[in-house]
């Protein structure tokens, strides 16, 4: 999912979306569903807090995770090794229940002819990752937009992460993480490059993701 993908969209996204005090309006008609009185001191001010909040959870929606990718380095000196960068911590929000989803991401390619700048992959992780999200298109969405601005030889994505839709409602099974990857190109093709990119994963603190 990127921002829109062209000016009637864009048109239409800014024309439907709420106000600002719209949204506060909805915060206290959920706390009164609750059973809870949004008038008492306490909750005062949780609606805007709130509203604040989704800006920063959400914040995803406002970038172009193709525009984080746009510049590019050819200058690496004949360097066509792998490059991983492991452990990105991420969190974001199960499209199903808007509760967290907590974990890391492992993103690696095989450059053909050009390099991107090591803050950019995180970046790219954060731009999906602050969306409402289900695991497995995440992580297509990294891989395949990585794969289609840099052209690489490959690339490999690997995601583990705890799902508070699983640990705090429904089966409450805290401290079970899901994993999810996708390989293309010679991570796909190559069972080589694919050994090599889950042996520099294995060896990282990874699995070891926090519990919610």
């Amino acid at each position: 999912m990127t921002k829109g993908s062209g000016a009637d969209q864009d048109q239409s996204e800014a024309t439907s979306r709420p106000t600002r005090e719209e949204a506060e309006a909805a915060v206290r008609v959920l706390l009164r569903w609750a059973g809870d009185d949004p008038n008492r001191e306490g909750l005062l001010e949780t609606p805007s807090r709130v509203v604040r909040s989704y800006e920063e959870f959400f914040s995803g929606y406002a970038q172009d995770p193709r525009e984080i990718l746009a510049r590019t380095f050819s200058e690496v000196d004949g360097y066509d090794e792998m490059i991983v960068l492991k452990d990105i911590r991420f969190e974001s929000y199960c499209e199903h229940h808007m509760v967290p989803i907590i974990g890391r991401a492992h993103v690696a390619y095989l450059p053909e002819h050009r390099v991107v700048g090591i803050s950019k992959l995180a970046r790219l992780v954060d731009a999906f990752a602050k969306r409402l999200q289900i695991q497995e298109k995440m992580t297509a969405q990294i891989a395949d937009t990585l794969n289609e601005i840099l052209q690489p030889k490959g690339v490999g994505v690997i995601l583990e992460a705890a799902h508070q839709c699983m640990s705090t409602r429904g089966v409450h099974k805290p401290g079970v993480e899901m994993v999810t990857s996708r390989m293309l190109g010679t991570f796909r093709t190559d069972p080589s490059t694919r050994r090599e990119f889950l042996s520099i994963v294995s060896n990282s603190t990874a699995y070891n993701v926090p519990n919610t």
